[in-house]
């Protein structure tokens, strides 16, 4: 009995569930039935060890980096004398499941920080503590560009550029949010409307959610802002919700395993400390992990239902895609309309950015298209498309690279086959027979 009701709930999960048409379902069920395949994805990541290795890697360059990346933060705070009342709290917040050994690791933190004199380190020093911190978040980058299958990263110049202005222009916003929250709650108004029931008792909830609010909305923010790609406030709203609750969950959980934990004190002894720090870093990497992965999800839905990995694209795809995309490039082009970028492609053909990403990057590697200087880069022909055969586009994708075509040289044939072969690229050339571009961007009135 217990065997076959777990049958039908893995068959439910593995295959009814993705057999489900949304489409003639309403607002509700619909929402039901894309939250239920989201846990499971999300479930199913985890335990394939795809983010857990991921997480387990971010942990190392954890404890490497996290004295640079809050002594630049510190020495900005610092400047406007509130370092302790923003650094530390964060910390403790943050450590608070340790219980009394979050307590005893912030302080060892703040004290590596305070000892960090970044304005005796020098030109050369600050340089390096600049680089340090900028090729630590490069792999945060690159583990979440992973997620999202981004082949690309950011150029040095604008990883440099973004990531060091949010370490310096963060913990201002950070320090000017709380004093903008304690001024609100001392305003005479305020006080006034608090006191008037039931606004009171709902704006004191209000107060007393808000870090769960805040959490969700940093996890919302990182999620924007850190893969090399647009992603939208939506996909990236229900990744942070989702990713808040778990770390929510995970908090609770975990300060009831360091609470009945003592025999990994009489084992590990002062090294019981530093497991338990490293254990509470992977978690929160593989939450905000797996959260990512979630925005992925949410943001291309046509994915969930298959594994991952296995999406790659057919031959045939290939070649329809090609002309795809170089049908609105020339369009545009042509008419003198804006010029499409990656992720408007990405949109309108609804597939993930490295599957386009790739074709573009192969008409790139054959003269095709050239990318503008724009942020993002927008695509255009590189040469009048009267030019541009749709023969030559389709060998794009069916012609081997020069690698590949030294090992087809290499591989035993036969003569019919060949011959066969022969006849299949005849026909195809011969079905085009010279037509370019322009024939499909402005097709000949009939």
């Amino acid at each position: 009995m217990i065997s076959d009701t777990r049958n039908k709930i893995t068959e439910f999960f593995t295959r009814k569930v993705w057999e489900i048409d949304t489409s003639p379902l309403g607002r509700f069920k619909t929402f039901l039935i894309t939250t239920v395949r989201l846990i499971y994805v999300a479930v199913r990541e985890f335990t394939e060890g795809h983010l857990t290795l991921r997480a387990m890697s971010l942990v190392y360059t954890t404890l490497l980096s996290i004295v640079p990346v809050l002594a630049i933060s510190f020495s900005v705070l610092k400047a406007f004398g509130v370092h302790n009342e923003v650094v530390e709290p964060f910390l403790l917040k943050f450590l608070a499941p340790l219980g009394d050994k979050g307590q005893e690791i912030t302080e060892k933190i703040i004290g590596f920080v305070d000892n960090m004199k970044v304005g005796v380190l020098g030109s050369l020093g600050i340089g390096m503590l600049l680089y340090t911190v900028v090729s630590v978040i490069q792999k945060v980058e690159k583990a979440f560009n992973d997620i999202w299958r981004i082949k690309k990263p950011r150029s040095f110049a604008r990883r440099f550029s973004d990531y060091i202005s949010i370490l310096i222009v963060g913990p201002v916003l950070m320090f000017s949010a709380i004093g903008l929250t304690a001024s609100f709650m001392s305003n005479a108004v305020v006080q006034k409307i608090v006191s008037i029931e039931p606004l009171g008792t709902l704006f004191y909830f209000a107060v007393e959610k808000s870090p769960y609010i805040l959490v969700c909305a940093a996890f919302t923010f990182l999620y924007i802002f850190i893969p090399n790609t647009k992603v939208k406030f939506k996909s990236a709203l229900v990744g942070g919700v989702m990713a808040g609750i778990m770390w929510q969950a995970a908090s609770w959980a975990f300060a009831s395993f360091v609470v009945t934990s003592t025999k990994y004190s009489a084992i590990y002894s002062g090294f019981a400390i530093l497991l338990m720090f490293m254990i509470w870093l992977y978690v929160n990497w593989l939450i905000l992990l797996v959260g990512a992965q979630i925005s992925f999800y949410k943001q291309y839905p046509y994915l969930l239902s298959v594994k991952r990995g296995v999406y790659d694209l057919s031959h045939r795809l290939k070649e329809k895609l090609v002309l795809m995309i170089m049908y609105h490039i020339g369009y545009n082009h042509y008419h003198n309309r804006s010029p499409w970028t990656l992720n408007a492609l990405a949109d309108l053909l609804q597939l993930p950015v490295d599957a386009i990403s790739r074709i573009l990057t192969n008409l790139e590697r054959h003269s095709l298209i050239v990318e503008t200087g724009d942020d993002p880069p927008a695509f255009l022909p590189a040469k009048d498309i009267e030019t541009i055969t749709l023969y030559e586009l389709l060998n794009t994708v069916r012609v081997a690279e020069d690698d590949a075509a030294e090992i087809e040289k290499k591989v035993a044939t036969d003569t019919n086959i060949d011959a066969l072969m022969d006849g299949l690229e005849t026909a195809i050339s011969d079905t085009l027979d010279g037509k370019t571009l322009k024939d499909i961007v402005c097709p000949p009135a009939t």
